[in-house]
């Protein structure tokens, strides 16, 4: 728990300027939304300030009772339950939105998070401990450009190790021009052919399934439309699912 709580205390805006009473809130969101527990207790509360190191509310039970009452010039913030509270739909979605940062974004960091212990290469695991901390921080377009490099790179290794020969096989076959490497010596050599022609290759080759060529295909897309200054944003939605999408369908699969 207090991994999760100490990478959530990272989203809450100026945390050390916030009351404790609106740290309360801040709690019950991480207990009920981000760790998913039915409700949050004044006990489990109490727990989190203890966790983060910082004062806590002088009576966390009856702020949590008060503020589940509706009142006549306000609604309430929680709302009680038989074992303890939740928040009020309209006060998730405020938190929700101080965050940036909904279940998805929180599961994604968890997912990136979770390859690291999986890179024994110690430059690729600051590579990606980069990318995550780009995603974390909200810099869209450096989180998509880094984890697309990243599977391309995985990619890489996977086939020098493992299906070197099918990929040479394929590779015999190109006619195309602008491709002068003619057979993988070592992995440097994959960066000689174009993205799309080395997804191409890959699929010709039987190493990667048509379903996943349609994802890197789409993906590197997506990676060119984003990678140089334009008037184009991307979504958080749009960069949490592309992140997803390669983790699991492309790095995850294809284990070196």
């Amino acid at each position: 728990m207090k991994d999760d709580l100490d990478e959530f205390v990272q989203q809450i805006p100026s945390i050390t300027e916030q009351k404790p009473a609106t740290l309360i809130e801040y709690f019950v969101y991480f207990i009920t939304v981000i760790i998913n527990e039915g409700s949050a207790t004044a006990a489990g509360v109490e727990r989190c300030f203890e966790l983060v190191r910082i004062q806590k509310y002088s009576n966390i039970s009856a702020y949590l009772s008060k503020n589940s009452k509706r009142s006549k010039s306000s609604s309430p913030k929680f709302l009680k339950t038989k074992v303890g509270y939740q928040l009020e739909r309209g006060m998730e979605l405020e938190i929700q939105k101080t965050l940036h940062v909904g279940p998805a974004r929180q599961e994604t960091s968890h997912l990136l998070r979770g390859l690291l212990s999986k890179v024994s290469s110690q430059h690729k695991r600051a590579f990606l401990q980069e990318a995550i901390d780009c995603y974390e921080i909200g810099a869209r377009r450096a989180s998509v450009v880094m984890v697309w490099i990243l599977t391309i790179n995985h990619l890489y290794d996977y086939i020098f190790k493992y299906e070197r020969t099918a990929f040479d096989g394929a590779l015999s076959k190109n006619n195309d021009k602008r491709i002068k490497v003619t057979k993988i010596s070592k992995v440097d050599d994959f960066s000689e052919i174009p993205e799309g022609k080395f997804i191409e290759l890959t699929r010709s080759a039987g190493i990667i399934s048509n379903d996943v060529r349609k994802i890197l295909d789409v993906k590197l897309g997506i990676r060119n439309s984003y990678a140089h200054p334009s008037n184009v944003t991307i979504s958080d939605v749009k960069a949490t699912d592309f992140i997803i999408d390669l983790v699991e369908n492309v790095i995850l699969k294809y284990e070196v």
